[in-house]
């Protein structure tokens, strides 16, 4: 095995990894479901069920995934974590303020600035 299929499985798990744990986050998070099969979690991420079994099984060996019942995991604390970060970079983006508003710490908000023009966008 090379250097370069080396990097590239390891960039692969990672893939899967983020994958992985941000879909349970978000379903858990959801109400949809605490534990999930590795056929419906192929679904949700267009893949194939056997890829993400496999991916699935490397999670729980890892401490991110706990096996519950025959091909179904759900997130350990570990993964519970690891899945809220990943999806709150994934997704950060999203949730920033929109075009021409200020964020929450912007000088305009102050209230001693009350009616004040604020240079980073037009009122």
């Amino acid at each position: 095995m090379t250097v370069e299929s080396n990097g590239r499985e390891a960039l692969d798990e990672l893939f899967w990894q983020d994958e992985i744990l941000q879909a349970m986050y978000w379903l858990r998070g959801e109400g949809l479901a605490e534990v999930v099969g590795r056929a419906d979690l192929a679904r949700l991420l267009a893949s194939e069920p056997r890829t993400v079994g496999h991916q699935m099984g490397r999670l729980a060996a890892g401490g991110y995934l706990e096996r519950v019942g025959r091909g179904r995991y759900r997130l350990t604390e570990m993964g519970r974590l690891e899945g809220a970060r990943s999806f709150r970079d994934e997704f950060a983006d999203f949730t920033r303020s929109g075009h021409g508003e200020c964020a929450d710490d912007c000088w305009c908000k102050n209230p001693d600035r009350a009616g004040e023009p604020c240079p980073s966008h037009s009122h």
